[in-house]
């Protein structure tokens, strides 16, 4: 009874806010306020605030959220050990089993790689015009009095 006339109250504030808004040429705010305002009239209205009181004050209610709660801690605990040692044993087994397949032998560490797979590149004779180019350079410098 407390929280109907609880919630009927904030409702009644709200939508006398929001027209204290829209006066002030703030329709947008006003209206998002008026919203935020029937919220606790429609949760009153539709029942949700009596059974949120009947919760709160039940200790079933209380011992099934614990319950609940140990659950999660539960589930919460086992992915956190899974994850640590690598997954269930099946998937562990299979990774074992993959690994020694794929075994390599400790001198071949570093890959081979054979004689046509290196880039070869096209060789190239020394310019003769380099010295030119140096020339020109110290030409632009001078010109620019550096």
């Amino acid at each position: 009874m407390i929280a109907e006339t609880v919630c009927s109250a904030v409702a009644a504030a709200g939508l006398g806010i929001a027209a204290v808004t829209a006066y002030r040429k703030k329709f947008l705010s006003a209206a998002r306020i008026a919203a935020y305002s029937l919220v606790p009239l429609g949760l009153v209205m539709t029942g949700v605030i009596d059974w949120l009181a009947d919760t709160a004050f039940s200790p079933t209610a209380w011992a099934g959220f614990g319950v609940l709660g140990l659950s999660w801690v539960l589930f919460a605990s086992t992915r956190a050990v899974e994850r640590r040692r690598g997954g269930t044993r099946k998937e562990r087994k299979e990774a074992r089993a993959a690994a020694q397949r794929e075994a390599v032998a400790p001198a071949a560490s570093a890959p081979s790689l054979g004689p046509g797979s290196q880039p070869t590149r096209p060789a190239t004779a020394p310019r003769a015009d380099a010295g030119d180019d140096f020339s020109d350079i110290e030409a632009i410098l001078k010109k620019h009095g550096i």
